[in-house]
């Protein structure tokens, strides 16, 4: 039997901010995904008659429905940010640890902030708001 270097187990590192960024860059993917198919079912719905749209429609209006939406565009927006990040990295800039762990708060902030924009400016025009 050969003796191969091991890898350090991941108790070994410490979490950092970049590698949660990544980590969450990931998740928001999948999330997309699922998110994805409840706009396929409300799309759907729609196609299919008044009944069934009204059904999706008082389910995406409920908290349950709202809080759903809600994170679907957090993760669409946080998944854009760190989409930016790598598209900034790619031009061969921002590998620093100053800069990345600075475009790794960016990202946080950004989509939090940019979130609460959009469903701020989705309810002030659907005039809940005035």
């Amino acid at each position: 039997m050969v003796d191969r270097p091991l890898s350090p187990h991941l108790q070994i590192y410490t979490p950092m901010l970049t590698m949660m960024v990544s980590i969450v860059h990931r998740v928001t993917g999948a999330a997309l995904y699922l998110g994805t198919l409840l706009l396929c079912w409300w799309l759907i719905a729609a196609a299919t008659g008044p009944e069934y749209f009204t059904y999706v429609q008082d389910f995406m209006s409920s908290l349950l429905g709202r809080l759903i939406l809600f994170a679907y565009t957090w993760a669409l927006l946080h998944h854009m940010l760190g989409g930016l990040r790598h598209l900034f990295w790619d031009t061969g800039r921002g590998f620093e640890l100053v800069t990345a762990e600075l475009t790794a708060r960016w990202t946080i902030i950004g989509s939090v902030a940019t979130t609460v924009v959009v469903w701020v400016a989705g309810y002030w025009m659907m005039g809940v708001l005035s």
